[in-house]
């Protein structure tokens, strides 16, 4: 991968890590008490700021644990850890980088019983942003650990983290990745911003670790599997087409968990895209009660593709037709809007019968002085003025926040022991992103569609599975379906395409009923994807 020589853009850029340092504590399973200090996890010397330089390039603590999945006991090693990131500058010999230009940190849980490795599948997993941590999934929804929270997904205290019923460790192996300025991952040496942060660099870097990751614990045989979340989706679509094309890694599985329309949806910013938005208005309109009674009493899955379908084939046509409906036909359009969105018909009207989805989270529950979640539009706010077009701030990312802040430190120190000063960037500084010749960040430039299209054409073995939450206000369900659509114009792929919608948001795992239903979902697509032994891949 080729880069240009750039000046150097931070003080930690100027550090010269030093050669690699690898230190494994190893901890007798139910140990409990005072972890024994890691040289290694000390802070560097010369932080520019609080939270700032890095950690060892390589080097990993490793403890042992059991956990109990589906009424058996699985044990596991956890093994924390750092991995070097080399990425090719302007003046570089082709193919012989010698100092890492970053790192990123891990989390890789290892069934211990395992007599074959060979036929144990692997999971890489990331979340989004672009710019946030592997938290979410890791302590969330599949990992060994789950954090403390209500049943429907609200912070409580104490915090911290309790063992997870719903893993899939039983199942998969799990590596849990940190991009570059995310979690304990950083920058090092001459590297710059430019060769992390942008739709194809992202891309082309965790590519090139994920070989190295395999070489280095010796899981190229394995059946290999990605999972992404919100614009890790954006990641998760890309890589399955890089992977295969530059490092011949051929995946079992993609996962897209919120996807948010890896690159084949129109622009967030445009009417159609707001049109789009309708069903997920009614499922938020659905869920505070805010529909007529006709509607209120049918079931949210029952009343759904009724009004995809008004979308699709009513409510769109008429918008693209603007100001050329007669007043008569707004009036109508917007009566069916009002009666299945919550919304008063007047407010649509004012809109000129598109409402963006601020607007939507600001206006629903306005009367009782209140707004709703993007992510997750189950959760309600309160702005300092009840005036305005757009909520103050997200409550759902307030709430998940407060909860999985805490209990991420907590848990690799703790339960992990892996000890160190720096700071774990829940959102880290990534910006700007840069989006490719074309498009915005989520994939329209670089395009990620097309690559796993291509990657679905050219292996028969690699399936697709997308789980969705029906209260999700910014990566909506119809959003998801219409990709799908979009990706497989053949239908070609519908043997090897899975669909499902959650009566939860964004991250559906919050939701204890869908954290369980969504493992269970996750356990069967791994298993459905990996071919009996000896079986021919081919069509």
């Amino acid at each position: 991968m080729k880069k240009k020589n750039y000046t150097l853009i931070a003080a930690m850029c100027l550090f010269f890590v030093s050669p690699v340092l690898s230190v494994n504590v190893q901890r007798r399973p139910g140990t409990q008490g005072a972890a024994k200090e890691n040289p290694a996890m000390k802070r560097a010397a010369g932080n520019e700021r609080p939270g700032g330089s890095f950690l060892p390039f390589d080097t990993s603590v490793v403890t042992t644990h059991s956990i109990t999945i589906n009424g058996k006991a699985v044990p596991y090693e956890a093994i924390v850890g750092t991995l070097p990131v080399y990425v090719e500058h302007k003046d570089d010999i082709p193919g012989n980088v010698t100092k890492p230009r970053g790192y990123i940190q891990y989390t890789y849980f290892r069934r211990t019983d395992t007599k074959d490795m060979d036929t144990r599948p692997i999971m890489f997993s990331f979340n989004g942003g672009p710019g946030t941590g592997s938290l979410w999934m890791n302590i969330g929804y599949t990992g060994p650990k789950r954090l403390k929270i209500s049943p429907e997904g609200w912070p409580v205290q104490p915090y911290g983290v309790v063992d997870n019923p719903y893993s899939v460790l039983d199942a998969t192996d799990l590596v849990y990745i940190n991009p570059i300025n995310t979690g304990y991952s950083r920058i090092l040496n001459d590297g710059t911003k430019e060769d992390f942060f942008g739709v194809k660099q992202d891309i082309d870097y965790i590519a090139d670790w994920i070989a190295l990751f395999l070489s280095r614990y010796e899981r190229w045989t394995s059946p290999k599997f990605v999972i992404g979340e919100s614009y890790g989706t954006t990641r998760a679509a890309g890589l399955a087409g890089v992977l295969q094309s530059t490092q011949n890694i051929f995946l079992n599985g993609v996962i897209l968990q919120g996807n948010c329309g890896i690159g084949l949806n129109p622009s967030f910013s445009s009417d159609a895209s707001a049109v789009f938005k309708l069903p997920s208005y009614l499922a938020a309109a659905w869920y505070h009660k805010k529909l007529p009674a006709d509607l209120q009493s049918q079931d949210l899955r029952d009343l759904y593709p009724k009004v995809v379908d008004f979308t699709l084939n009513q409510y769109l046509p008429a918008v693209t037709r603007g100001g050329s409906l007669s007043q008569a036909q707004k009036e109508g359009i917007a009566q069916q809007v009002a009666r299945y969105s919550g919304m008063p018909e007047q407010y649509i009207l004012d809109h000129n019968l598109i409402v963006s989805s601020s607007n939507f989270w600001k206006e629903l529950l306005r009367k009782e002085g209140k707004t709703i979640g993007r992510l997750d539009m189950r959760y309600v706010g309160i702005d300092k003025e009840n005036a305005g077009e757009r909520p103050d701030y997200n409550p759902e990312l307030s709430a998940w926040d407060h909860a999985f802040t805490p209990a991420i430190n907590d848990y690799y120190r703790k339960d992990l022991n892996f000890k160190t000063d720096l700071r774990y960037y829940v959102f880290g500084p990534v910006q700007p992103w840069q989006q490719g010749s074309q498009g915005n960040s989520f994939g329209r430039g670089f395009n990620v569609g097309d690559q796993l299209r291509e990657a679905m054409e050219e292996n028969p073995g690699l399936h697709l599975l997308n789980q969705q939450g029906y209260y999700d206000g910014a990566c909506d369900v119809l959003g998801a379906e219409m990709s799908l659509w979009k990706l497989d114009p053949r239908s070609a792929f519908k043997d090897r395409i899975e669909f499902k919608a959650f009566k939860s948001g964004h991250m559906l795992y919050v939701r204890d009923q869908d954290c369980k239903e969504g493992n269970d979902d996750l356990r069967a697509f791994i298993k459905n994807s990996i071919p009996k032994p000896g079986q021919p891949i081919q069509y």
